[in-house]
């Protein structure tokens, strides 16, 4: 596991090294500049300073100094070309050079020369490079070494200082460890850094969606509990009844009953399924191009025995567009098949119900019209509740087709909306974002 602190000390302590390292370049560059001005202005005086010294001709004055306690050389030569004066006899030493400044490459390595005439005499006074070099090397390091020092000093402070720049984040990672399933109260974000503050409102965004998802999520056991305990104990009874009856006929209605219980109970335990993996977290959706009517036409062919069987008219509304959505094929199945299923069960015999695709200014949609009773309008929001079955109904079910159609279309980022239709009966109407709108 990669480690900020870490990170940022060495990521630093490169900047400072490297910062460091240029800045002993650029000052060891500039120190050479310098003195090599001052020892071409120190030549040009020792040059002159023999101007006026007189040497006797035909003789050479030889004079002998240590390597290591003389730089300079000079040396002073007759028209003839005969020397006359040597300070400081050398291997390898620059012969005559042009007047004035040079530097010249000899077999002892580079020598800066300088050479000027007087009186007939030829004065030059050379150095070598290296010690030039040398000396502004020195200086360099005499500047930058107090700051390599620093370095070890340098990374304690940054590691104290990062330690504490840090310590926000240890202190949200602590409180999210005091959240629980039963805990998720948002983190306070009234005393952290601005820099941790989207950390902290995402965190509580997450705590927030994780707190309503946990509590739907108890609402729906409890839920289911109740709802199947009845179901349940019915059918306990019929086992019963069954196991009591006294003649084939008797055994015979106690077994129908038992079978018509176990349906019902199916097909509660099939829709608290269905409910469940089209909750939040039950599972990612696959969203593909999903042509609507394609969907409806499947539904509709699905659904069509079970019309018959009560002598419903059903079909679908010619539309010119395909009404085209990014979503799950599968979910959108389900959904279309619980409105059209409700439709059917509500739609008294001889009815019609009538399945629309299309699309508008607002994005593609669905609906569904029937011409059964319809749903009072102080019921159309409740009816979405789960387990919510209005009283004035004697269908079988177990209310949950709407919770189902609302939660797909959540996840789809639809709406959906109920009112009257021109059959006489309940106008079910899912609507679509548009693709052309999302971000």
């Amino acid at each position: 596991m990669k480690s900020i602190r870490r990170q940022l000390l060495l990521a630093l302590l490169s900047a400072i090294t490297l910062t460091t390292l240029l800045g002993a370049l650029a000052t060891y560059r500039t120190a050479r500049d310098e003195a090599n001005a001052m020892f071409d202005y120190q030549l040009r005086q020792l040059a002159l300073s023999f101007r006026d010294q007189v040497f006797q001709s035909g003789r050479q004055h030889d004079f002998a100094f240590d390597e290591d306690a003389q730089d300079f050389s000079i040396q002073v030569w007759r028209p003839d070309g005969t020397r006359l004066y040597l300070s400081h006899p050398r291997k390898g030493l620059p012969d005559k050079t042009p007047m004035g400044f040079a530097t010249v490459d000899t077999a002892r390595g580079k020598w800066r020369v300088f050479g000027m005439q007087q009186g007939g005499q030829t004065i030059q006074v050379a150095q070598p490079m290296h010690s030039r070099d040398e000396l502004a090397l020195a200086a360099a390091l005499r500047t930058v070494a107090p700051l390599l020092l620093m370095l070890p000093m340098l990374g304690v402070l940054i590691w104290v200082v990062v330690g504490r720049g840090l310590r926000p984040l240890d202190a949200v990672a602590r409180a999210v460890t005091t959240r629980t399933a039963v805990a998720l109260d948002p983190l306070p974000a009234d005393r952290v850094p601005a820099e941790v503050v989207p950390l902290v409102l995402a965190l509580n965004d997450l705590l927030d969606r994780l707190k309503r998802a946990l509590q739907a999520q108890r609402e729906f056991i409890a839920d289911a509990a109740h709802e199947l305990r009845t179901p349940l104990a019915a059918l306990r009874l019929q086992v019963q009844l069954a196991e009591r009856a006294v003649d084939a006929a008797e055994r015979a209605d106690a077994f129908s009953e038992l079978n018509g219980g176990l349906q019902r109970a199916t097909h509660s335990v099939q829709q608290l399924l269905t409910l469940a993996r089209q909750e939040p977290g039950g599972g990612d959706l696959n969203h593909t191009a999903v042509k609507l009517a394609e969907v409806a036409a499947t539904v509709i062919a699905e659904q069509l025995p079970l019309a018959e069987a009560r002598s419903i008219d059903l079909g679908a509304v010619p539309s010119s567009s395909d009404g085209v959505v990014s979503g799950d094929p599968d979910a959108l199945r389900i959904l279309v098949t619980n409105l059209v299923d409700n439709a059917i069960r509500y739609t008294p015999p001889r009815g019609k119900i009538d399945v629309a695709v299309g699309e508008d200014g607002r994005g593609a949609f669905i609906e569904v019209r029937d011409s059964g009773p319809g749903i009072p309008a102080a019921d159309r929001e409740r009816v979405f509740d789960r387990f919510y079955r209005r009283a004035q109904t004697d269908e079988p079910g177990s209310g949950l087709g709407l919770a189902i159609v609302r939660t797909i279309a959540e996840r789809h980022r639809a709406r959906v909306l109920l009112d009257d239709a021109d059959l006489g009966g309940l106008r079910a109407r899912v609507e679509f974002e548009s693709r052309r709108s999302r971000p």
